[in-house]
């Protein structure tokens, strides 16, 4: 999803070839086969193998065979090219396909079907499967493609439409099949096989440790004994800063001859593999921050994590595990999420003139946020991955050409741009005092038609509570503060179309069911025995749980509200009333301490919006 990646390539791959383990780790490894036939860029045919054996093979032994890893070649347009392996048995042998496209599962896939039909020695199968693609043009985004064989004509055909069932006697066998990733969606798990070792292999507080060092643009080493797992956790860690990218060194595995890389004076991330990392540390090393994957050990001089907001620390930190577990893109989401507080402000810095392009205000930028989020950012703007960026969007928004993306719908969404109805200092408040926030929110941040409901709705509610310790058990409340005593069946019908305050603005609302007294009565002991004391939600509240038209709501009966979420339990003398989980509000016997119903929230979709700039 970075902005380095080529744009247009002319074919899916340039390069295929196999080279064998070198003699010595000083020597280049020889090639024992290649497509195209005629490739000759000597450049990369004397560099580009000697990446396939970023390990030191006495040191090592044979535990690397049938691996999966990666590296990535860099040109000084800061275009990047990626080199995808498969290591052979004892891995004296490696495959390798050099390519413009990030597509790590496909062309993991189509390393697989290679290695199996040349094990069988059909390497002219091989070739023609090769010749097949590197002829076709580029597939589009999420666009099946199927390899096939025809028993026939003994010719490779590509199929738009591949059949997942097998092949029936007689027909074309199916070789390999795959779908065009699409390069502007979030990465998922289990989907995206970087993300997934990630979240598996590395604990979820030095995630948060190494987005933090990332994010300060440190110089960063990773190792692993695994280099799949080693160079998954590389290219991971570069999409959590989306919708920025890396824009320093970049090497997912260093091979022994390039070492010294590690001794750069500049910001880098590095991956290296277990047998070369005691060499590595020989070296005169400082200020590196180290994250070793096979202990889950995070070696930092820095306290990075400290210049994030705390608010925004709290979030991935509670968040992240859960997360972690689940499939789907939860952990790309609330990484995202995290980059729209920090940086989703500077919308409000872009200035406008007629006739002049757009231009971004770093000071605008700096006054929009006091206090923690304020201080980063007075770092973030002389970041090269945040230069970057302005960069990249002033240039769309100059040109007209507009754009929309996940990060921008984020904004939208969350209310992280002005003449939106939530704020950051209304999430992080919410965030750090849980749902007591809401209530507070509501009286200091909405309009003043809203704050004085909300006195009156106080008063109401003090004037109830009165009632209640003095009234008969048998009295039930109804909307208003009105005491009666109705028949349990006959309920208010404001009651039945309303849900807590947290939960139903602007949604539609779901009927109660009906109960009979009996059936009240049956579970009125079990109900007892489940409720437990109400001291604040379980976890803080996220950007989800406030609706977008919160403060605009024109439906708003907030003391009815409160009185669905409060619960008042008739203490005994000389004790304090206690709030308690509520179970129905249908049948609430006030004697014995009402209870009322917590309604999971509803499930919402994001905003979206499309951002794009016209001058006359």
């Amino acid at each position: 999803m970075g902005s380095s990646i080529k744009e247009d390539p002319k074919s899916t791959f340039a390069w295929f070839f196999e080279a064998a383990y070198p003699t010595s780790l000083q020597d280049a490894p020889p090639i024992l086969r290649q497509f195209p036939k005629d490739f000759s860029d000597e450049e990369l045919m004397q560099t580009v193998p000697k990446f396939c054996f970023p390990f030191d093979l006495e040191r090592a032994g044979h535990s690397l065979a049938a691996q999966h890893f990666t590296f990535v070649l860099t040109d000084l347009a800061g275009s990047r090219r990626f080199g995808f392996c498969r290591l052979g048995t004892s891995a004296r042998s490696c495959l390798c396909i050099l390519s413009d496209l990030p597509w790590f599962e496909v062309f993991y896939k189509l390393l697989n079907s290679l290695g199996d039909l040349l094990a069988q020695d059909q390497v002219s199968e091989a070739e023609e499967l090769l010749s097949t693609l590197y002829l076709h043009p580029v597939p589009g985004p999420e666009a099946p493609l199927g390899l096939s064989l025809d028993p026939q004509e003994s010719k490779l055909r590509i199929t738009s439409h591949p059949s997942s069932l097998p092949p029936a006697p007689g027909t074309n066998q199916l070789l390999s099949c795959f779908i065009a990733p699409d390069s502007g969606r979030l990465p998922s798990i289990p989907e995206n096989r970087n993300l997934t070792e990630l979240v598996v292999a590395v604990a979820s507080e030095n995630i948060v440790g190494l987005y933090s060092s990332l994010l300060s643009e440190r110089r960063v080493l990773l190792t692993a004994s695994k280099l799949s797992t080693l160079t998954a956790c590389v290219h991971a860690s570069c999409g959590l800063l989306y919708p920025m990218h890396w824009e320093h060194i970049l090497i997912p595995t260093l091979p022994p001859h390039l070492l010294d890389y590690c001794c750069a004076p500049m910001p880098y991330l590095i991956g290296v593999h277990t047998s070369l990392i005691e060499r590595v540390r020989d070296k005169a090393l400082e200020d590196v921050v180290i994250l070793n994957v096979d202990t889950n050990t995070l070696e930092s001089p820095f306290q990075d994590v400290d210049t994030l907001p705390p608010d925004v620390v709290s979030l991935l930190r509670l968040r992240l595990r859960k997360e972690a577990l689940a499939a789907g893109e939860g952990v790309s989401r609330l990484f995202l999420r995290a980059q729209a507080v920090l940086f989703g402000g500077y919308r409000d810095a872009l200035i406008y003139s007629h006739g002049q392009p757009m231009k971004f205000s770093e000071e605008a930028f700096l006054a929009q946020k006091p206090g923690p989020l304020q201080a980063f950012r007075q770092n973030a703007i002389h970041l090269q991955l945040f230069k970057q960026f302005i960069d990249e969007r002033l240039e769309k928004l100059n040109s007209g050409e507009g754009f929309s993306d996940p990060f921008e719908q984020e904004i939208t969404s969350n209310g992280l741009a002005s003449g939106s109805h939530r704020s950051y200092q209304l999430w992080a408040d919410n965030l750090k005092k849980g749902g007591g926030a809401l209530l507070h929110s509501v009286k200091a941040k909405t309009q003043p038609a809203v704050r004085n409901m909300y006195r009156s709705a106080k008063i109401g509610l003090k004037g109830v509570q009165n009632r209640l310790r003095y009234k008969d058990s048998d009295l039930l409340l109804k909307r208003g503060g009105s005491l009666r005593v109705p028949a349990l069946d006959n309920r208010s019908e404001r009651l039945q179309h309303r849900l807590p305050i947290t939960h139903h603005f602007g949604q539609s609302r779901p009927l109660r069911p009906r109960r009979s007294q009996s059936h009240f009565e049956d579970e009125a002991p079990q109900r007892e025995e489940q409720r437990e004391p109400l001291s604040g939600p379980k976890e803080p509240w996220g950007l989800e749980d406030l609706d977008s038209n919160f403060l605009g709501s024109g439906e708003l009966d907030l003391l009815g509200e409160i009185l669905d979420n409060l619960s008042i339990g008739m203490s005994g003398p000389g004790e304090s009333p206690t709030l308690h989980p509520s179970h129905s509000l249908d049948s609430c016997h006030l004697g014995r301490g009402s209870c009322f119903n917590l309604v999971s929230p509803l499930l919402k979709s994001p905003a979206h919006t499309h951002w794009t700039t016209h001058f006359n």
